[in-house]
């Protein structure tokens, strides 16, 4: 704003020169610019405006980026867009559907009639509202669109193949690369939210082979994680729900010293992963490495230091 009414100044200024001279050298000189002849104070104006405009005189240039707005963009600086189930559990800070836990803004979707249940089963009539509101996220700007349930990824390719932004719904997709960064006989423990879902079905969906190093184990069966998340009763206790997971991550453990590493499927994990961590010794990957992976790409930072 500054640069542009500057500009505006100038060209005030120039108006002046035609109709005034002795006025115009006047206000030349308050805004520092020394102009004994009409022509070298239009030649001056000029070299000052080039200055401000183009090398960026005292960081006024990077201030002139001319922008166009996106018609129907209600709002912009959101790169990663969020697909969320709809489902009333408290997401408190560090799950996927909490503003507060990534570093960077990010933009939330509720897939209507998406619930826990029909994610969980895999029912592949939900693809329609899931399209709908991944069109959405990627009309409002997002750079790239993620989900906030490691089963979304029965839909990865299918919704990959229908819009233009970059799209990585479930956090089972950092399984190659995990893998692939471990001993060629290490284990990959997995907690999942139903390891009876999480099946070769799954993974061909988005391409991952079935492979005897991964080590699978389900919280469907512990009952605050039941009752919390996967029964949906607007209530979490956070103490009894981390304990729960850290014996699932022991178990994972326990008599197998090849899991070299712990993938938290759900969305409502990571939140855990600190003291799942603590407790087993080995790296935790999550919703969340993945999202920060993936803004890392689509948003590169810019370096600054010395030698």
């Amino acid at each position: 704003m500054f640069a542009h009414d500057l500009y505006h100044s100038q060209i005030n200024i120039l108006g002046m020169l035609s109709t005034d001279i002795e006025k115009t050298e006047r206000s030349l000189r308050l805004v520092g610019v020394v102009a004994p002849t009409p022509r070298r104070a239009i030649q001056q104006i000029f070299n000052l405006q080039l200055s401000i405009f183009n090398s960026g005189l005292s960081g006024l240039g990077d201030r002139c980026v001319i922008y166009k707005a996106k018609v129907g963009q209600a709002s912009y600086g959101q790169a990663i867009g969020i697909l969320l189930l709809d489902a009333s559990n408290p997401f408190i800070p560090g799950d996927v559907a909490n503003a507060t836990t990534y570093d960077f803004p990010v933009r939330f979707q509720k897939v209507k009639g998406f619930s826990v249940e029909r994610a969980i089963g895999k029912d592949p009539t939900i693809f329609k509202s899931l399209l709908t509101a991944a069109r959405e996220l990627e009309s409002q700007g997002v750079r790239a669109i993620t989900g906030d349930c490691g089963f979304m990824g029965m839909h990865q390719r299918e919704l990959a193949g229908q819009l233009t932004v970059p799209i990585f719904l479930s956090s089972l997709l950092q399984i190659p690369f995990i893998l692939s960064i471990m001993a060629p006989d290490a284990k990959l423990g997995i907690i999942t939210a139903d390891s009876r879902s999480l099946d070769n079905i799954l993974l061909e969906a988005m391409g991952i082979p079935l492979s005897d190093q991964l080590k699978i184990i389900g919280l469907q069966d512990e009952a605050y994680f039941k009752k919390g998340i996967l029964d949906d009763v607007g209530i979490l206790d956070t103490e009894k729900l981390e304990n729960e997971v850290v014996k699932a991550a022991k178990q994972l453990l326990v008599n197998d010293d090849k899991v070299k590493a712990v993938l938290l499927e759900c969305s409502c994990l990571p939140p855990y992963g600190a003291a799942v961590q603590k407790a087993v010794g080995v790296p935790v990957f999550d919703y969340i490495t993945m999202i920060n992976f993936v803004f890392s790409a689509v948003v590169k930072q810019k370096y600054e230091g010395y030698m």
